[in-house]
This record gives C-alpha cells, sequence and structure tokens, in this order.
C-alpha cells in the first residue's frame, strides 16, 4: 500500500508548494488523504529519519524500513496530531522511535514490563528538569563550539531550522555529498563528547 500511495503522489506532487509546512502536510493528509501532501512529507522527513536510526545503530536496511513504516503511520495516524500538542516534526520522530523500540522489543528474548498500570507524570517540566534541560543545552552548545563553522553550520540548519540535506546544500551553496560528509564528521566528532547524555 505505501508503494502505491508514493507512485500516485509522484504525479501530483507539482501541485504541492516546495516547502509547506509539516503541520499543514499532515492537515491535508488528515481531512482530504492528500497524496501529494504525504509524498512532501516524506521527502522532508523519510532521510532524516533513517539518518536518525542510523545513528542510533540500526542497519542500513532496516533504518530504511523503519523510515518508510513511520511514513505509512503518519499517513494512518494523521488525524490523531493536533498542533496544540506540539511540532510535527517532534510527532512524526515520536512515531518513528516507538517504531523502533517496538521493533527491539520483537527482536529480543528478554520479557518487557507491562507499563499499562503505571501513572505518568504530568508532561510539564518541574524545576529539577528545567535545571537538567538547561545544563543539556549548556553541554550541547559547548560541544558544538568545538566543530569547525562549516560543520557547525550543518548541524545547526539540520537539527534547529529542521532542514532536510538538500535543502541545506541548496541553503549553503555546496554539494548533497559534501553535506552528508561534514554532518557524518561532526556526528563523529560530537559522540564522545555527548554519548553519556542518551
Amino acid at each position: 500500500m505505501y508503494a502505491t500511495i508514493m507512485t500516485e503522489a509522484k504525479s501530483t506532487t507539482g501541485a504541492m508548494p516546495e516547502r509547506a509546512e509539516p503541520a499543514e502536510l499532515i492537515r491535508r493528509v488528515a481531512e482530504r488523504r492528500d497524496k501529494a501532501a504525504l509524498s512532501a512529507l516524506f521527502v522532508q522527513f523519510a532521510p532524516r529519519i533513517k539518518s536518525m536510526m542510523l545513528r542510533l545503530g540500526v542497519d542500513a536496511a532496516h533504518a530504511e524500513d523503519l523510515a518508510q513504516e513511520a511514513m505509512l503511520s503518519v499517513w494512518r495516524k494523521a488525524h490523531f496530531y493536533s498542533p496544540d500538542k506540539g511540532a510535527a516534526s517532534t510527532w512524526i520522530f515520536t512515531i518513528a522511535r516507538n517504531l523502533r523500540i517496538d521493533a527491539a522489543r520483537r527482536q529480543s528474548n528478554r520479557p518487557y514490563v507491562d507499563l499499562e498500570g503505571i501513572e505518568v507524570e504530568s508532561e510539564a517540566p518541574h524545576g529539577h528538569a528545567l535545571l537538567e534541560q538547561s545544563q543539556i543545552v549548556a553541554r550541547v552548545s559547548k560541544a558544538l563550539e568545538v566543530l569547525p563553522e562549516e560543520q557547525r553550520e550543518v548541524v545547526r540548519l539540520s537539527f534547529i531550522k529542521e532542514m532536510s540535506q538538500s535543502e541545506i546544500a541548496q541553503r549553503v551553496g555546496i554539494p548533497l555529498g559534501t553535506v552528508k560528509s561534514r554532518l557524518r564528521l561532526a556526528y563523529d566528532r560530537l559522540r564522545p563528547l555527548l554519548e553519556d547524555l542518551h
């Protein structure tokens, strides 16, 4: 079904603005089952989801599968998304993250604790959480300072501006391969500085 949606969407993507807001695209999918909107979401998010999976240690084929599965879930669950509850990108990456956790659970021999009866605290950050969050932000900012300016720029555009690698290449005026190379070098340099934050 996913392949059919994407094939059909390719013929209609001309009607879709080049860079529509993700929340608007999700609304179109929810209200109109707009395949062109799904295609635009796929272009924006599938490569980033795959990249996230690879950084989390998932092999390339499985990372690709999880990215496609996440986008199919966006198609099926678009009506559940509410802009009031957070950014569209956060919602999409949460879907992807949950799919990865589910896949890991299916592959593991160890039983998982049933969390159904556990009460979850409010998501509103407490004083301690706010302090911890600000300390993390400070550490990440300090770690970014060790990067050369050209690597820092692509990391900032990728994670803060949430731009795809091809959009970064266009914005900065460099080849896509150079963007990928700079991001990879930046991750390799940042990983030892931030690995205990996971």
